[in-house]
């Protein structure tokens, strides 16, 4: 069997693409939290818990962590995450994402696809969150613009050394 065999068996393959803007740097001064407090509703916590759980991830603490010292449970940080547009976030692979949209459609049964996409229930409930709800996206372009790193790590370190650098015209004779 060749890849032309194996691409004939599957189909017509369509993708959904994410439309790309030019990022922007938000400098404005207003908090996450007054950002998270406009979309209240549609977090699934409160705005103090997403603000708290958005910048500990930016610094890299476990989710788990994250979600214990902003009193909510992992799955809950897992879904502020994915709101505020951090991707990553889903449990599953894409053979088995596609095994919760097959549920979602109504094409297999609960049972079929937990023990198809073999994962937990509380993975499962994850995954099926998150293909059922895009990130909002006036708090990813929050998130995105207040945790933007605004210089480049590599260039301050260059020139925080550069006395102790040496460069090409020391070695000419």
């Amino acid at each position: 069997m060749g890849l032309s065999d194996i691409a004939a068996e599957l189909g017509p393959v369509t993708t959904k693409q994410r439309q790309r803007n030019v990022p922007t740097i938000d400098d404005t001064g207003v908090s996450l939290r007054t950002r998270f407090e406009t979309h209240a509703d549609a977090l699934p916590c409160t705005p103090a818990a997403a603000e708290q759980v958005v910048e500990a991830h930016e610094s890299g603490t476990a989710l788990g962590d994250n979600a214990r010292a902003a009193g909510i449970a992992p799955v809950t940080a897992a879904k502020v995450l994915h709101c505020c547009g951090v991707t990553g976030v889903n449990p599953l692979a894409p053979e088995a994402r596609r095994i919760v949209r097959d549920w979602i459609d109504g094409r297999l049964s609960r049972a079929d696809a937990l023990a198809l996409t073999r994962a937990d229930p509380t993975e499962f409930a994850l995954a099926t969150y998150i293909e059922t709800h895009d990130p909002i996206v006036p708090l990813a372009e929050a998130v995105q613009g207040a945790l933007t790193n605004h210089g480049d790590a590599a260039v301050a370190k260059r020139d925080s050394l550069a006395e102790t650098m040496s460069s090409v015209t020391d070695l000419q004779f």
